[in-house]
């Protein structure tokens, strides 16, 4: 009798607990959510990130808050939200600078993918290269005469070292057989106000943060990096029109969970993120930076991530670039 009674408190027991696990993630979330971006206030991770944050406050009835964490071309805010608690509360907005990361430095203190559970992409954005109107030039052959027959001359601008406008710079002066002066800068924010202030004068920018200063006479576009003309800017030529054959480069920005966050509140948090990416404001908001929506599952991003990865490491090395925190 006493061992029935006790074999029974002991199943309760078992009961209690592993039904502890889905009420706890059921409760989540029960506090404010902080995404970390690492870059400074301003850039194109802003553009997606703060509009999703807002209307992830709304969907989730917590507040979701952005945290700037500039430096390193992005690494720097990567490395502390890899080492914070995987509770659910913090995660982390990165884009594909963090792909590239993996190859162009020659020791981080974190993996992407090791260190992170992959959730989805946010926006898909095309890159543009934009030049200064201080500068006659109007097309990519009277710049790239002009950077020929004065090398070092023309500097070029980017969010920092390492990230995708670094690297589509790259690979633009090693098709075009030209020598620029790269200038790292700690996020597209910063970068963006010594460009319109003309102390730069030229920059592979993503449209999320270049689309408005073109449309306002700010900025001049000569050539997007895309297969095909953008529906907003038909009067850019792509680069293969402008005689820069294969010159295809966009930037992506997404979210990341921390590595050992439960699978119910990541699963959450991909569902409310679609919801939100299929919300027509966010869709005007999106458009109005010549972007297109993500959305695509965690495991085929995880996927995509990696593929990234191997792509931007050949690049790396063919550009000759490595660099150290």
């Amino acid at each position: 009798m006493k061992l029935t009674s006790k074999l029974a408190a002991l199943l309760s027991v078992l009961a209690l607990v592993s039904g502890a696990a889905p009420a706890q993630a059921q409760a989540w979330p029960t506090k404010p959510i902080r995404i970390i971006n690492p870059f400074p206030a301003g850039g194109g991770t802003d553009t997606f990130a703060r509009p999703l944050g807002a209307k992830l406050t709304q969907a989730l009835g917590q507040t979701v808050y952005i945290e700037n964490q500039g430096g390193a071309g992005g690494t720097v805010g990567a490395t502390n939200a890899s080492r914070a608690t995987p509770d659910g509360y913090t995660f982390f907005m990165g884009a594909i600078h963090h792909t590239i990361a993996e190859s162009v430095y020659a020791k981080l203190p974190y993996n992407i993918e090791r260190d992170f559970i992959p959730i989805t992409v946010v926006a898909y954005v095309p890159q543009v290269m934009v030049v200064h109107p201080k500068h006659p030039f109007k097309t990519i052959k009277e710049l790239v005469d002009y950077a020929k027959a004065n090398p070092g001359k023309l500097n070029a601008g980017s969010p920092g070292s390492g990230t995708a406008h670094h690297l589509a710079m790259e690979l633009f002066a090693g098709v075009t057989g030209t020598k620029v002066v790269h200038i790292p800068y700690r996020g597209a924010g910063p970068m963006m106000q010594d460009f319109i202030a003309g102390q730069i004068d030229l920059v592979f920018d993503g449209m999320g943060t270049s689309a408005s200063q073109i449309k306002g006479g700010k900025l001049r576009a000569l050539a997007v990096a895309t297969p095909k003309r953008l529906p907003g800017f038909p009067d850019v030529p792509t680069m293969d029109e402008a005689g820069v054959p294969g010159m295809v480069v966009s930037t992506w920005y997404a979210l990341w969970a921390v590595k050992g966050t439960p699978k119910e509140i990541v699963d959450r948090m991909y569902r409310e993120i679609v919801k939100v990416l299929e919300q027509k404001d966010i869709k005007d908001i999106w458009t109005a930076a010549a972007s297109d929506p993500g959305g695509m599952p965690p495991e085929q991003f995880g996927a995509f991530v990696h593929s990234e990865i191997a792509r931007w490491a050949k690049v790396v090395k063919d550009a000759g670039v490595k660099l150290e925190l």
